[in-house]
């Protein structure tokens, strides 16, 4: 629950967020977003791209480091499952 809690941290102007309740609906939303899913297929970028902004922002967010690197875990692991 821990890892929910911070993904709603980094996301707090999304509404979508506020209807993560468990672990399978942070799946599905970080896949949409890695994905690119929501943005026009001719400006979209890559999963890599994505995965890097999305770090980037969690690095720079004011999340204890455990949440941090549980965070980046996560996100990569989904990452890693997508091609």
């Amino acid at each position: 629950m821990k890892t929910i809690e911070a993904f709603r941290k980094i996301w707090p102007e999304r509404s979508a967020t506020s209807s993560v309740e468990s672990e399978e609906d942070m799946l599905k939303f970080i896949t949409i977003e890695l994905k690119d899913e929501l943005t026009h297929p001719r400006v979209r970028k890559t999963k890599q791209q994505k995965l890097e902004l999305a770090v980037q922002r969690i690095n720079e967010s004011e999340l204890d480091e455990q949440e941090k690197e549980d965070l980046i875990s996560f996100y990569r692991k989904i990452a890693a499952q997508l091609d």
